[in-house]
């Protein structure tokens, strides 16, 4: 891979949302290497299973899950509690449901080899269930970089709050160019919204007890 390229995907937000170079925050939930686990699903579909850039991982989430899915799948406010996530605009209106779509962007912050601009990403969601999973799919676009995401998200009920599962493939010439610089990349970025999401969640939920 060319410095440029490595760069870029060192700098740039991927598909996920909130990815950074930072290291994994303390605290995050981590998959379990040694573990192999079967993809999750939503309504039978999952991701993409030739993909070589893939991350799984989970946190429980201490909110009533109507608060967590609300959080999550208001994207139009993912811009308020994602710090990366610059605009969010949904493309249709009502309830998410297959065939819904949203284009948001983040920032490319500038580097040694490249100057600063943003990633162009537009989601399609495939399959839904409403409390229970979700599943998009997209295109991220931005100078010299493109990947194509695949993205399922599950929520189960747990003692005391709700359990997130999330995993994420990626493809394109870039990241498979590099698949382990790329898979850490996206490994953060997941970790990081799963914490994101847990922080914004919880603090509603802990708002609307004491009030």
């Amino acid at each position: 891979m060319s410095r440029t390229l490595r760069s870029a995907l060192l700098a740039v937000p991927l598909v996920v949302g909130v990815l950074g170079t930072a290291a994994v925050p303390a605290g995050a939930a981590t998959a379990h290497p040694g573990r192999p686990a079967a993809s999750l699903t939503c309504r039978g579909a999952g991701v993409d299973p030739g993909a070589r850039v893939r991350h799984r991982t989970e946190t429980v989430i201490h909110a009533p899950l109507h608060t967590v899915w609300k959080v999550q799948t208001d994207i139009e406010r993912w811009p308020a509690w994602q710090a990366a996530v610059t605009t969010a605009q949904r493309l249709d209106h009502g309830p998410l449901r297959p065939g819904s779509a949203f284009r948001w962007t983040t920032p490319v912050p500038p580097n040694p080899s490249t100057p600063a601009t943003r990633l162009d990403i537009t989601s399609t969601v495939r399959q839904i269930r409403p409390g229970d999973c979700i599943r998009w799919t997209g295109p991220a676009d931005g100078e010299g970089l493109h990947i194509d995401g695949v993205h399922v998200w599950n929520f189960t009920e747990v003692r005391g709050g709700v359990l997130v599962r999330t995993e994420e493939t990626h493809t394109g010439p870039q990241v498979d160019a590099d698949v382990p610089t790329a898979t850490a990349i996206l490994r953060q970025g997941l970790e990081q919204w799963l914490l994101d999401l847990k922080s914004t969640a919880e603090a509603r939920a802990h708002h609307h007890r004491t009030h």
